[in-house]
């Protein structure tokens, strides 16, 4: 079927498409080949969509080559700008089926993909509508002359984008990269790609030229490798795993070098000093690792105490995470969602049972709810060299462990390969300062966890990746800087002066 009717809570229904989006048009893969998407809350066949092959992605980037040289890279800023509001209002005003959409293809609480995700979609394209028109160079001074540098679009880009957050990463590289006035292919995540397909319907209505964006639903190993080997691609961002982000590297040095920025795993400490406000350090620290599962890049998945509060913390942190309704994520009163697939699901458990067999206290949780959900689930008491302390798990479980002091505790921070997020509990300034400044993260929140802003940059260190998603430093990953350097002839009599 070209389109299929997806319902969503108090009767709301509305078709969208199951074809690749290229050149402004819906259309079947060249080669027929389909996926199968499942819905995480069941586990029962949701819809079938095409799925891009190699071919089809080269038909993505001619799309988007010829749109980029024929008319986008000199289409006004103002206008690019123009364009990204209207977007924003058009998601704002979907805003009921953009949620649905994740809820019932992701597994997404309806209430935090409406009260959360989709309204920092709106504010990122918004903010960089703002920069469009601004995106300027500087004038330098050489000897004997002058120069000035210019940031210019790079050309056709592309953004292969998870299935955690998938509008809102979406976002975090369409906005920049049509600011700054490229033209894109995105892929979506294949186990949820359909609120990509609402959300090209509304590129059209929004009324950007055909070819300048273009969305092709396809398997990593199809779809994802042909865009990271594709010549015709001059940047490519990617957010997802470590193992796939060396890959795509790979691929980039093998083809032409093609700009890549990455973001990647992460196991992100929460510190929460003795002065801490308590009450406030337990609800962060229990958002950290339970919203959307833990299935977050920046999950507080590794939480120091301060010994002195340790067991009132455990105590306080158990009573919060214990309490999760789970069931269907389109409900109000669901506040727990299933995990995005069955192999997410066994993932999550075998770290589960290293966790038991690891010797660390049980805190709560530690079981299957059935069908794709799991409880939330904590071990106090972990050791450093624990599995669940080393690795990302990415689903809803916490490595719990006391210390003593300032020092030791930045130490057992940093002891990790990840570098993306921190959060650090305290009611000492000085103390936050030199511990956040310690950490090596790519964003450290004090006093809450995890919080985001089209106007502040968000990115890893390490073996997190690098590149930087909102904020003006975004703009400098989608554009190239040219400097012109004009040499100040001498006048002419100056010319016959020096020659006698």
């Amino acid at each position: 079927m070209a389109t299929i009717t997806i319902r969503g809570p108090s009767g709301l229904t509305f078709p969208i498409s199951t074809r690749l989006f290229i050149n402004n048009n819906f259309a079947p893969a060249l080669s027929g080949q389909t996926l199968d998407i499942l819905s995480p809350a069941s586990g029962g066949h949701l819809a079938t969509v095409a799925a891009a092959q190699s071919d089809d992605v080269d038909a993505a980037v001619k799309a988007a080559h010829n749109a980029y040289r024929t008319l986008w890279r000199d289409v006004l800023p103002a206008k690019r700008g123009e364009l990204l509001h209207k977007l924003a209002d058009l998601i704002e005003r979907d805003a009921d089926e953009l949620a649905t959409l994740e809820s019932v293809d992701a597994g997404i609480l309806f209430m935090d993909s409406k009260g959360l995700h989709v309204p920092q979609a709106i504010e990122t394209l918004r903010y960089f509508a703002g920069w469009a028109d601004k995106i300027s160079g500087q004038a330098l001074h050489i000897p004997n002359g002058i120069a000035y540098t210019k940031r210019e679009s790079l050309g056709v880009c592309a953004a292969i984008v998870p299935w955690n957050a998938p509008l809102m990463i979406t976002i975090w590289k369409l906005a920049p990269a049509i600011a700054a006035g490229n033209t894109l292919i995105i892929k979506p995540p294949e186990l949820c790609p359909l609120y990509a397909q609402k959300l090209a319907a509304l590129i059209v209505e929004a009324g950007f030229p055909p070819g300048v964006i273009n969305i092709v639903c396809g398997t990593g190993p199809q779809a994802g490798q042909a865009i990271a080997e594709q010549k015709g691609i001059k940047k490519l961002a990617f957010t997802g795993s470590s193992a796939v982000g060396r890959q795509i590297l790979k691929a980039s040095a093998n083809s032409n070098l093609k700009k890549v920025t990455l973001e990647l795993g992460g196991k992100g400490p929460s510190i929460v000093f003795s002065d801490a406000d308590i009450e406030n350090a337990l609800l962060w620290t229990s958002i950290g690792i339970t919203a959307n599962n833990g299935q977050i890049c920046a999950a507080g998945s590794r939480i120091y105490v301060h010994a002195s509060i340790y067991e009132d913390f455990l105590r306080g942190f158990t009573a919060r995470c214990s309490n999760a309704v789970h069931g269907d994520p389109l409900l109000s009163e669901t506040t727990k969602g299933p995990v995005i697939s069955e192999g997410q699901h066994a993932k999550i458990m075998s770290y589960v049972e290293k966790g038991k067999a690891s010797g660390a206290r049980l805190l709560h949780g530690g079981e299957s709810l059935g069908g794709q959900y799991i409880a939330n689930t904590a071990f106090a008491d972990v050791k450093d060299d624990d599995i669940i302390m080393k690795e990302e798990i990415f689903g809803p479980v916490a490595a719990v462990a006391k210390f003593d002091s300032e020092a030791e505790v930045i130490a057992k921070a940093n002891d990790t390969e990840y570098g993306l997020g921190a959060a650090i509990f305290t009611n000492d300034v000085n103390r936050a300062h030199r511990v956040a400044s310690a950490i090596e993260a790519g964003q450290v929140t004090v006093n809450s966890w995890g919080t985001l802003h089209a106007n502040t940059p968000f990115g890893g260190v390490k073996e997190s990746g690098f590149g930087r998603d909102m904020g003006e430093e975004a703009l400098d990953e989608w554009t190239s800087t040219k400097v012109v350097k004009f040499n100040i002839l001498p006048s002419r009599e100056e010319s016959v002066s020096a020659k006698l």
